[in-house]
């Protein structure tokens, strides 16, 4: 894994942990960040040695969105370089949610703006109940165009319509009624929290997981409803069939636990 400028990719017990490591500005993104993250995700889909992906924000907030330098040089650009720069953006958000390891935010301090696309791609999103969240975009007289389709999915049309068009803040425990996040837990709770959904998840199939991921991805995004059916019966057909899928069936047949389980 290269050594990079804006990020840390830290990797202990088959967990892959990537830290926004900007905390002089809050971990506030630029392109720079952004191309990063591309490439460690890029390089994580490759690691077998991964099973699970956490991305964290060091010091005192998870993200305070786009850096404020970048977007006063961005304001400067021709349309064509605001569409290849918004791109970047684009694609950054796209690596995270096709992940093909189970993802995880988990968010402190300040979510604002773009950050939020971190938190919304991602599989599961946790947050400390103090945490600021807001889309502030329209504020500024712009929309969070790009993180808006993770957006909508997290949220639901109506939600996503009072926090965008509204661009208010809320806390920890309003972001988890409008399902940002998964849950708000106090300070002191969400570490262990974190742990426990790590260590469940850790007892599933690997290459089952990532299965999963692709099946809820082609369902939702890409097949019809007629098409789901072939697709999905041939899915189970080739992971029954499959090394893992046999031992998983032969262990619980066994009543053993499988080989992925230490």
């Amino acid at each position: 894994m290269n050594n990079y400028k804006t990020i840390q990719f830290e990797l202990s017990d088959n967990i892959g942990i990537i830290w926004l490591n900007r905390p002089e500005i809050h971990n506030a993104f630029n392109a720079v960040m952004l191309k990063e993250i591309i490439e460690c995700y890029s390089e994580i889909n490759k690691m077998n040695d991964v099973r699970v992906v956490v991305i964290r924000g060091r010091g005192k907030s998870f993200s305070a969105g786009a850096d404020l330098n970048w977007m006063r040089d961005v304001a400067k650009y021709s349309y064509q370089e605001n569409y290849n720069e918004s791109l970047i953006v684009s694609e950054c958000f796209k690596t995270i949610y096709t992940c093909n390891k189970p993802t995880i935010a988990v968010v402190h301090g300040a979510a604002i703006g773009g950050a939020n696309g971190f938190i919304a791609t991602c599989d599961y999103a946790f947050a400390e109940q103090n945490t600021t969240f807001s889309l502030s975009e329209v504020k500024i007289g712009i929309v969070p165009a790009c993180i808006s389709p993770y957006i909508l999915k997290r949220v639901g049309e109506f939600g996503t319509k009072d926090l965008m068009l509204s661009g208010r803040r809320i806390k920890g425990d309003e972001a988890e009624k409008y399902k940002l996040v998964n849950k708000s837990l106090p300070e002191n709770e969400l570490e262990e929290f974190v742990s426990n959904i790590i260590r469940n998840l850790m007892t599933s199939g690997p290459d089952a997981m990532s299965s999963c991921k692709n099946l809820i991805f082609d369902i939702s995004n890409i097949k019809t409803f007629d098409s789901s059916i072939d697709y999905s019966a041939r899915m189970i057909a080739d992971l029954r069939a499959s090394k893992e899928g046999q031992e998983g069936m032969a262990s619980f047949l066994d009543k053993r636990k499988p080989n992925w389980v230490k």
